[in-house]
């Protein structure tokens, strides 16, 4: 396996901005000769980004067989829209070293729990407009994920908002406009790539009503959706095992582990 760090730099980055690769092993022994990659994007509410949503669950996409890149994102004081410009470099970066990574183009996917997944979602609903491409000097084309992989999202600004991750994403910005152009059920439309959801009935911290607004909006737009809502589990679960359990242990919750196996099957009919 060929393992890299490329810094990423974008309008207003932090340093230790990054993206951290984990392609594969190619060979002609193989049958398969191009691979899935996965885009993780951890959570942290915007204020970090979380190890616990990064290598680990790194591995388990590398387990089924993808690519993976893990992108350490610029957080507070970073603003919007310097995280979502780093995931547009990233894209970059893969779209340029596909063919020396034996990277299936047409399946680049991104993931991200929590704010991250804020931001894997913000790709997915802004990949097609101008100002994205123009700001990062990346080709629209190139920006489209085929699928997003949504883990307990911060969708939304409204009601039901976690608003300790708006207050970092947009500090200085904080306004109604921006608040409106950032509540990302607000901005699905029919070019939005297809989404795996799950979510917890009992997350206190990022309620479900974030999924359920999200996954109400992509149906209203006829937009492939897969959505899971177990009933039981806080937030910031990852692979919900414990291998990614806090010291307390109380991330371990056993019946929310099949996301994993339903993601696997999800990724190889996408």
């Amino acid at each position: 396996m060929l393992t890299e760090e490329f810094l990423i730099q974008a309008e207003g980055s932090r340093p230790g901005a990054k993206l951290c690769t984990y392609i594969l092993d190619a060979s002609e022994e193989f049958l398969i000769q191009k691979r899935p990659l996965i885009l993780v994007c951890p959570g942290g509410g915007y204020a970090y980004t979380s190890d616990r949503e990064a290598e680990p669950i790194a591995m388990r996409f590398l387990a089924m067989g993808c690519h993976v890149a893990v992108l350490r994102y610029s957080c507070a004081p970073a603003v919007y829209p310097t995280a979502l410009l780093e995931l547009a470099q990233a894209m970059k970066l893969v779209h340029d070293y596909a063919d020396e990574w034996k990277v299936d183009e047409e399946k680049i996917f991104v993931q991200g729990s929590s704010a991250g997944g804020h931001l894997a979602a913000s790709l997915g609903v802004f990949w097609h407009e101008k100002w994205l491409a123009q700001k990062s000097g990346v080709k629209n084309e190139w920006l489209r994920p085929a699928g997003m992989i949504l883990c307990y999202p911060v969708i939304t600004s409204g009601e039901f908002a976690h608003r300790g991750s708006f207050e970092n994403l947009l500090r200085g910005q904080y306004t109604e406009e921006m608040l409106e152009r950032t509540s990302l059920e607000k901005q699905v439309t029919e070019q939005t790539p297809p989404v795996f959801l799950w979510h917890t009935f009992t997350d206190e911290t990022v309620p479900a009503e974030n999924a359920l607004l999200f996954a109400t909006a992509l149906r209203r737009h006829g937009v492939s959706t897969e959505f899971h809502m177990y009933p039981v589990g806080c937030h910031g679960l990852a692979a919900c095992d414990e291998q990614t359990a806090h010291p307390d242990r109380h991330n371990i919750q056993p019946e929310c582990q099949s996301w994993l196996t339903l993601v696997k099957t999800w990724l190889s009919i996408s």
